[in-house]
């Protein structure tokens, strides 16, 4: 199986370094030998934008560098794409994934959209941090629909693997959920 390369959009304190992670966790743990997850970012405070990586493979990674054509960009935060270029180095066939209500035929881009609601799973599952919806572990959910190398079963196991049987079965259930909402166009 080729190489999947992953990059996350969000700002700090969203979760988009813990995507990452989780998402390699969730990869080792469907079977694929190669995974890397880092982020890139300086001295930026919450709210700045961030950008983490992820890389899968059924073998060994020794690419040692950020990502430049990912296959897939995850957007936690639609407002960054005001201010940041998250298509940059896209691949042709590649697809962007988006925390939105709106559906993918809204998205005027000339990407594949897939879209899901990861912040409004996020309150109906109450995962908050001071009030604020924390939507990395919803929006990991709906990534297995998009790559053949990831199962939802292996994205549960990673985040209760990462926070415990209460939290973790809370944040696997918000997973599973944006799993059956993602909308593709």
């Amino acid at each position: 199986m080729p190489l999947t390369e992953v990059v996350f959009h969000g700002r700090g304190g969203q979760g988009a370094v813990t995507a990452a992670n989780l998402l390699a966790s969730a990869a080792l743990k469907s079977g694929n030998e190669g995974v890397q997850a880092f982020p890139l970012f300086g001295a930026e405070r919450r709210g700045a934008p961030v950008k983490a990586f992820a890389r899968i493979s059924d073998s060994d990674i020794y690419l040692r560098s950020q990502i430049y054509s990912p296959d897939i960009v995850v957007i936690l935060d639609t407002g960054i794409m005001d201010t940041v270029d998250v298509t940059k180095g896209l691949k042709e066939n590649g697809v962007i994934v988006m925390n939105t209500p709106r559906s993918p035929e809204e998205i005027d881009l000339p990407f594949k959209v897939a879209t899901v609601d990861a912040t409004g799973i996020a309150i109906e599952n109450k995962i908050l941090v001071g009030g604020i919806p924390v939507v990395n572990t919803p929006i990991i959910g709906a990534l297995p629909k998009l790559m053949n190398n990831l199962t939802i079963e292996s994205v549960r196991e990673a985040i209760i693997g990462r926070w415990g049987k209460k939290a973790g079965e809370r944040n696997a259930v918000a997973a599973e959920e944006a799993y059956r909402r993602l909308r593709i166009k």
